[in-house]
């Protein structure tokens, strides 16, 4: 299982590890907007960008989340998730304080079905029981065409690497 660090200081991942090539997982997360289930993953008529954050309440995870709502938006058949461990209910106050409006920000709170099903469940240290900071593009045929793990929670991901990634990979099966 991949390791990542916090603050210099290595943590580990728990759950199915999950890389390009690979079928993505469909797992159902629930949606910070009326508490609807969401399915992310599998095969569906979007390229799913799947951007997995450790909480909406950090400056980081924050920011990533700002700047991916305003990125993502502009490419044409691309569904955007920013997956945390938040309640949803904070995700939307969240939302609305930072106008959070092209994508989605949903919770993998219940059960950690996502975390543990696309192996970013962070296992132990001061964070164990949240996400680390990841990036998963998956083609509509479902296949991982992309994967961002950051090997520093507390730092940004390459956000041009993963946008380009995006694009790339929209294709139909």
């Amino acid at each position: 299982m991949a390791t990542v660090t916090l603050k210099g200081n290595e943590v580990n991942l728990a759950g199915n590890e999950v890389n390009v090539g690979d079928k993505a997982p469909e797992v159902t997360v629930v949606n910070s907007e009326g508490l609807a289930d969401k399915v992310v993953g599998g095969a569906q008529d979007k390229t799913q960008l799947i951007v997995v954050v450790p909480s909406l309440d950090t400056p980081v995870c924050a920011a990533e989340t700002r700047k991916f709502n305003e990125e993502a938006a502009s490419i044409e058949g691309v569904d955007t998730t920013v997956v945390s461990m938040d309640l949803p209910f904070a995700a939307s106050r969240f939302c609305s304080a930072e106008g959070i409006e092209n994508l989605t920000v949903a919770s993998d709170f219940r059960n950690k079905d996502f975390a543990n099903a696309y192996g970013v469940l962070v296992a132990d240290g001061a964070l164990a029981g949240v996400t680390c900071r990841a990036i998963f593009v998956v083609d509509t045929c479902g296949k991982v065409t992309y994967k961002q793990l950051v090997p520093e929670i507390t730092a940004e991901p390459d956000y041009e690497e993963a946008l380009e990634a995006a694009k790339a990979a929209k294709k139909s099966c």
